[in-house]
């Protein structure tokens, strides 16, 4: 016959353990795209007045949007 476990000595200190929240894993550390200049899937929010801005022009409002990114991330570079 198996004798069942024993009970722990200390009841409190099971009950804490048994609640101690689990502790989130690292994030990944993001290794910079292999190929330069590839553009990646992201999710962004934006202002509805900002995307009326860049859509009203038709097709092609992720590229406008990504060249108005670029012109300033380009001109803080230059200064």
């Amino acid at each position: 016959m198996a004798t069942p476990p024993r009970r722990p000595t200390n009841p409190m200190a099971a009950a804490e353990a048994a609640f101690k929240p689990a502790k989130k894993p690292a994030a990944p550390i993001r290794e910079p795209s292999a190929a330069p200049n590839v553009r990646e899937l992201v999710s962004i929010r934006i202002d509805r007045a900002v995307l009326d801005h860049f859509q009203e022009d038709g097709p092609g409002w992720q590229d406008r949007i990504n060249d108005a990114l670029r012109q300033m991330v380009d001109g803080k570079r230059q200064g």
